[in-house]
């Protein structure tokens, strides 16, 4: 099961990889079209669909790789029984947090879906495509989150995870 969650997460980073280099054409699509006197429409608005898909498909890989910004200031003072319990206190939060970030952005591109929402400028794109993205991240993330539960909760560690003095930055 390590094998397979880590898989998710190491494609869902693939992909927001590949939405940046997207974000990149688009905006040099935008850029030498304005030189050369040709307009691609919507281009700005894809670079920015793109970026979004990124930063939202790059969640999970970023927490797995204990790359998020974690507020210490209460768990570094905390030992034994007390700095377990607070760390699956956060992290429950977390992942009720995660679980309905996931549910409302896969509800949004269902209901964009649903009314034919399109987006108001030029390009006219229909907005569920660029939801899926955000629905796909948000939905790994919580798996995620879940997952990183289930790992204090048992008292293991997920074993990519570089050590605590590596990952911690001031």
């Amino acid at each position: 099961m390590r094998k397979s969650l880590d898989a998710v997460y190491n494609a869902a980073a693939y992909l927001a990889a590949l939405f940046l280099v997207g974000t990149l054409t688009m905006i040099l699509l935008g850029i030498f079209g304005r030189l050369l006197n040709f307009q691609v429409r919507g281009s700005d608005a894809y670079a920015g669909y793109l970026m979004a898909g990124s930063g939202f498909l790059a969640l999970a890989h970023t927490l797995k790789r204990s790359e998020h910004i974690r507020v210490t200031l209460i768990l570094q003072h905390l030992k034994g029984g007390a700095h377990r319990a607070m760390q699956l206190v956060a992290v429950a939060i977390g992942a009720v947090l995660a679980v309905a970030l996931a549910w409302y952005s896969i509800r949004l591109a269902w209901l964009s879906y649903a009314y034919h929402d399109v987006s108001t400028g030029n390009d006219v794109t229909p907005l569920w495509i660029p939801q899926i993205a955000m629905a796909l991240g948000t939905s790994i993330f919580a798996v995620a989150v879940i997952d990183e539960f289930m790992l204090v909760w048992t008292g293991r560690e997920s074993d990519d995870r570089p050590p605590a003095e590596l990952a911690h930055t001031e």
